[in-house]
């Protein structure tokens, strides 16, 4: 743990409504992403439009200058004057766009909806900044940027000698010159020719869809990640992975197909995928089997024979619901490639990429329910999915029910809850005995 831990405090609130407000369906948030150095926000809803939020750290920045900020603030050794400058760090609306709308699938007979599955920031380009945003079919990249608007202005010269068509060319008028009509050749002040000026007015953010990558999956996509090397990513549904090129929207190459030839057989379906931070040939996916897969797309084409498999070795599956609340939902890779973070139904689970075994370090998230899984199966809470990450400081971050993230220490020592309400106060656990090496949960925990 750091020896100077962060103090957590109430920073800002977005969209903050009236309690006597009835929320709308279709604003209910349902895909959350930063970029890469944090001075970004895009939110995705399940009307199809995405919020982006710029923070104050961009005042200053020349519009379109194509430069990337990074940001130090993540640094372990920051010190107090950082914090207490990043400490004021707000952020406000950028711009808001129609990301998807609702579609109707006549083959089918399917109805599209139009939300916000998953979005994830590209490597922008000339000052711009690129996006990823899917529902359950299709896949949109958006470029984001500033446009200066220029209005005609008055007339861009004053009227008279030095204001005529005479002046502008270089030649000075002279006085008593007429023309073959008698009339005189430089027209007076009065009937001058006044050329208009063009200005800058404003600045403002426009959304443009660069490419739509569509008919790539039969099934609900799931996930989408990009890689590394800022010119490809993939996207998952329940029995396959793609990968597009982001400059090539009407083809795609399958890296893994889990679909049996007959349905029947079917006994586990794919539930995130994301690729390797700096290995661009190295991707991770899991499973409703509880199980995550490496794969290399250099060893073969079609990655799903060949993959390294990290899965608890004799995991019990006694329990009617043990297979449920053991699907992986959502997995994370720790920035410098060495760990890969899984949250299922009851738990996180840190592995490390070298040992298959087990997990290096399990953590507790929802052990509190154990005596209560027949309720949620009852009401199908047992089938809710809890998304998972990493912060910039290398600590482990999930959430739960009641408003709740909890953000855990990397060595599993202490437990920090956050609940999502300006007045509620953080709550710091010891965990005396985090599990190590896929050791079983206690006997009697409730």
């Amino acid at each position: 743990a750091m020896a100077n831990p962060p103090a957590w405090h109430f920073r800002q609130i977005f969209g903050e409504r009236d309690p006597s407000e009835e929320t709308a369906e279709e604003d209910l948030i349902s895909a959350v992403e930063f970029n890469e150095d944090g001075t970004y926000l895009a939110t995705g809803d399940r009307g199809g439009r995405i919020v982006i939020f710029e923070s104050s750290e961009m005042d200053g920045v020349p519009k379109g200058n194509g430069q990337t900020k990074c940001l130090p603030r993540y640094a372990n050794d920051a010190s107090d004057e950082k914090r207490s400058a990043a400490s004021k760090v707000e952020y406000r609306f950028y711009c808001e766009f129609q990301s998807h709308e609702p579609e109707f699938d006549y083959l089918k007979s399917l109805e599209i909806e139009e939300r916000i599955n998953g979005i994830r920031w590209c490597r922008g380009y000339a000052g711009s900044r690129c996006l990823l945003s899917t529902n359950d079919k299709t896949i949109k990249l958006w470029k984001v940027y500033e446009k200066t608007v220029k209005l005609v202005s008055d007339v861009s010269h004053e009227p008279g000698p030095q204001g005529s068509n005479a002046a502008i060319a270089g030649i000075a008028p002279k006085s008593g010159l007429t023309n073959t009509d008698g009339g005189t050749l430089y027209p007076t002040a009065a009937t001058v020719l006044r050329l208009p000026r063009i200005t800058p007015h404003d600045v403002i953010v426009t959304a443009m869809p660069k490419r739509v990558y569509a008919n790539g999956h039969a099934y609900h996509i799931n996930s989408i990640g990009v890689n590394c090397d800022g010119e490809s990513f993939l996207s998952a549904d329940d029995l396959r992975v793609n990968l597009w090129h982001l400059g090539a929207s009407d083809t795609c190459f399958n890296l893994v197909d889990i679909k049996p030839n007959d349905m029947e057989d079917l006994s586990e379906v794919i539930t995130a995928a994301e690729f390797h931070p700096s290995a661009c040939a190295v991707f991770g996916y899991s499973s409703s089997k509880g199980s995550v897969r490496l794969a290399d797309m250099r060893a073969r084409a079609l990655c799903d024979g060949q993959a390294k498999v990290f899965e608890e070795a004799g995991a019990s599956r006694s329990s009617f619901f043990s297979e449920v609340i053991s699907s992986v939902s959502d997995i994370k890779f720790s920035r410098d490639g060495r760990h890969i973070l899984a949250r299922d139904y009851m738990s996180l689970k840190l592995w490390d990429v070298a040992m298959e075994r087990a997990p290096v370090l399990t953590l507790d998230v929802h052990d509190f329910l154990r005596a209560k899984l027949c309720e949620l199966y009852e009401s199908d809470l047992i089938f809710d999915k809890f998304e998972c990450g990493w912060s910039g400081d290398g600590k482990l971050v999930t959430g739960s029910y009641h408003r709740r993230v909890h953000i855990f220490e990397p060595d599993g020592s202490s437990r920090t809850s956050l609940e999502a309400d300006k007045h509620a106060t953080p709550v710091v656990t010891p965990l005396r005995s985090p599990r190590r090496g896929g050791a079983p949960p206690p006997e009697g925990a409730d």
